[in-house]
């Protein structure tokens, strides 16, 4: 393994290699333990025991039938090929090209290693195209490879396009940029055709090998052949040995039926000496292709045409785990749809909706007729513009009229607003992720719309990605105690919902996954008082590995006052009915039963 993992040389993106670096290295020691118990279990399994069954179900799929060898390969590292595996690596290798990085001048900066992966986009690291000016001056040089006679054929130079396109994220560091359709003596683009991006999971195993198509340290196209063995498996990244050759930034990493499988991105430094590296790591392709399908809704009508290129097969990888639905019910089922009653308390204790920052006001998902709050049965939703996702939700419950009805399945995008603003299925899919009810289900079954209630709560606007060990778990506890104790004493509360959105909110398939959710639960107490309760629970260690998330948290009772400044919100008098803000210098206490609450 190279000195230099990134194998480009500049200077201004120094302090992102080095934070890439140390990510892969977080990542390679999180995960030690379990690594080293698997090395244990491939000495007497083979990957397909030992690998996850969604992975290994895909991984058999994708084997072509008329190689017999290909099991023995996986299981038993049989390294015979059929000699048309080389004639596809050549095919492969057609599309990987040298980026020659440049400044406006013309000065060359550095190198790195890109490949097509449409008719016209090009997909690399975004530590080596990190902007669109860095783009504009950069050229892709195809064709850049010794023959057999060991000379350099002769460099085809395209200039790249971002104008046309150009598509880049930091975390999972990538950029998708547009490639002119003609090289500077003529050669067409499609001469080198490209690699197609499968969306799917399980296109390799730990255990198995990968081979890496590069340009190390700017030279002539080489190839790693089935020299790293995959080490581990992350939600977004993988992980595989280091080998004798230098890896290069933006290069392709595929399987052995030359399908990519992950964009080669950074080495994993030895914390005993960092100028040498102890494995290889690239970020998942298909984190890349969610990414991807998150983001298209906000393209331009001419980027769609060249995203419609690229994603052609793509198919939407559904949970196995549960049947999901994305339709949408007709616009005249919320046409009677009131939402929150202010005055559900009574006349003498109305509960307005809060008001946002003004910050937060100019990002709020407009309906399409112009309105800010999402109306359903017995509840009102206002949701992020920015984040897609509930700013707060508000629920009346009656526990006088609760009825029993039975749960749902089907989830519907909601008609009135833009389905941009809404996540949906594609985040949810093969992971620890739920989707959390941020009104609960049963809260505003009531009444005679109980059955319309029930199913208005299946809307993704009213589901926040929430760890199952927080949505199964202590969440539930305190959504109980709040129901249970509106039945016993047939009392009637107003209970607002949401998540606590923060700048450094981990990124997982283009959604920033809040850490922390909070509740306020408003009801009339027996002396005819107004109580205003606050409490905040957080997944912030749950959410760092969404794989193997684990642990107990704590949940806290809050004052209101701490929810607004969180949050943005402002619930107005209510914070003058909490009954801890009259305690001086309450910063809030920790909830471990029913007993601990103040009301």
């Amino acid at each position: 393994m190279s000195n230099m993992p990134f194998e480009i040389d500049l200077i201004f993106n120094q302090n992102l290699i080095s934070m890439q670096q140390q990510h892969a290295l977080n990542r390679y020691i999180e995960r030690s333990n379990n690594r080293e118990h698997l090395k244990s279990e491939l000495q007497h399994k083979n990957p397909l025991e030992v690998s996850k069954p969604e992975r290994v179900f895909f991984r058999k799929a994708i084997i072509n039938p008329l190689d017999g060898l290909a099991l023995e390969r996986i299981i038993e590292g049989n390294d015979l090929f059929p000699i048309s595996y080389f004639e596809a690596g050549l095919k492969a290798a057609k599309s990987v090209c040298r980026i020659e990085v440049r400044d406006r001048i013309g000065r060359v900066r550095g190198h790195g290693t890109g490949f097509l992966v449409s008719p016209s986009l090009l997909l690399t690291n975004n530590h080596v195209l990190a902007d669109e000016d860095a783009a504009l001056f950069s050229l892709a040089q195809f064709n850049y490879e010794l023959g057999l006679d060991l000379k350099e054929r002769q460099i085809k130079n395209f200039r790249l396009a971002p104008n046309r396109f150009f598509l880049t994220d930091e975390n999972l560091d990538f950029t998708l940029v547009a490639v002119e359709e003609t090289s500077a003596d003529g050669a067409k683009l499609s001469d080198f055709a490209f690699l197609p991006l499968s969306p799917n999971k399980g296109k390799v195993l730990v255990g198995e090998h990968v081979s890496i198509i590069q340009h190390p340290s700017g030279a002539p196209k080489m190839v790693a052949n089935r020299e790293n063995k995959i080490l581990d498996i992350f939600d977004d990244f993988v992980q595989y040995e280091t080998d004798t050759q230098p890896g290069s930034s933006g290069s392709a990493v595929f399987n052995d039926e030359w399908m990519v499988i992950a964009l080669h991105h950074a080495g994993v430094p030895d914390p005993q000496d960092r100028t040498k590296y102890i494995a290889n790591e690239g970020i998942r392709i298909s984190s890349i292709v969610q990414f991807l399908m998150n983001q298209s809704q906000n393209l331009s009508d001419d980027q769609k045409i060249l995203f419609d290129e690229l994603s052609k097969g793509w198919e939407l990888v559904e949970n196995t785990s549960e049947e999901i639905f994305s339709e949408k019910l007709a616009l005249d089922w919320y046409e009677d749809s009131t939402g929150h009653d202010c005055e559900f308390l009574g006349d003498d204790y109305e509960v307005p909706h809060p008001t946002l920052h003004p910050e937060l006001e100019t990002d709020i998902a407009l309906l399409k007729n112009g309105e800010k709050i999402l109306n359903y049965t017995h509840f009102s939703i206002v949701m992020s513009e920015s984040r897609r996702l509930a700013y707060y939700t508000v629920v009346n419950l009656d526990g006088n009229k609760l009825v029993d009805v039975g749960r749902e399945n089907n989830w519907f995008f909601d008609s009135r607003i833009d389905q941009k603003y809404q996540c949906g299925p594609e985040l949810y899919a093969n992971n620890e992720i739920d989707k959390g009810h941020l009104v609960r289900r049963r809260d505003p079954i009531w009444g005679d719309l109980a059955q319309k209630a029930n199913k208005d709560t299946f809307h993704f606007t009213n589901c926040s990605p929430q760890h199952k060990n927080l949505n199964q778990k202590t969440w539930l506890d305190l959504e109980d105690y709040i129901l249970e104790k509106a039945e016993k004493f047939n009392f009637k509360a107003t209970v607002f919902t949401g998540p606590v959105f923060r700048s450094d909110d981990v990124t997982y398939r283009g959604v920033q996954i809040p850490a922390e959710f909070w509740k306020v639960a408003v009801m009339v107490k027996e002396d005819g008082k107004l109580s205003a309760t606050a409490y905040l629970q957080s997944q912030k260690h749950l959410i760092d590995d969404l794989e193997d998330a684990y642990g107990a948290y704590k949940t806290f009772q809050v004052p209101v006052l701490k929810i607004e400044e969180l949050t943005g919100l402002d619930f107005g008098k209510l914070r003058n009915y909490d009954p801890i803000s009259r305690v001086e210098g309450s910063i809030g206490h920790v909830i471990e039963t029913s007993e601990d609450i103040k009301v």
